[in-house]
């Protein structure tokens, strides 16, 4: 089962995505994210505190299509904007990149929940940048949400079913 576990920021779905995964036993954590501060350092021990013995973590911020393909067990992609902002910063194809990744997905044996940000619930951003990425990002969870069996969005830490 593939699932897309949508939601603002701190609205609970990384937590959410990790009970799926416990919930079968445990699994790896294919974490995305680059520690660039000290502040998003603390955000990634926060994560690393709420995982107990049954989590196996992977590091790795922009080749997660090989790694999905080669899993053999359940596993927690966290996060795809985070993916999405490390494709954009090393200017890779994004759209070649996507059709990868749901690739992967569609050749999964294994469960696999993936995490992302839904960006696109606010006001339009004032710079280029930010729009680019906002748009990227709405074009990503689309493909994904596609890929999926299950898509959840999650706000204030309560799941609602989009797709199941």
């Amino acid at each position: 089962m593939i699932t897309l576990v949508l939601g603002g920021a701190r609205s609970g779905k990384s937590a959410h995505a990790e009970k799926i995964i416990e919930g079968l036993g445990g699994g790896t954590y294919l974490a995305t994210s680059r520690v660039w501060d000290a502040e998003m350092a603390e955000r990634v021990q926060i994560h690393k505190d709420r995982r107990n013995h049954l989590w196996t973590t992977i590091e790795e911020p922009v080749h997660i299509s090989d790694l999905i393909q080669s899993s053999q067990g359940p596993m927690l992609v966290d996060c795809l904007t985070l993916w999405l902002f490390n494709l954009m910063e090393e200017e890779c194809d994004i759209s070649l990149e996507t059709n990868k990744l749901c690739a992967a997905l569609a050749a999964a044996k294994q469960d696999i929940v993936l995490v992302s940000n839904e960006v696109g619930l606010g006001i339009v951003p004032e710079n280029a940048l930010a729009r680019k990425f906002r748009d990227q990002a709405g074009r990503l969870n689309q493909a994904v949400a596609q890929a999926a069996d299950r898509v959840l969005f999650i706000a204030a830490g309560l799941p609602l079913t989009l797709k199941e």
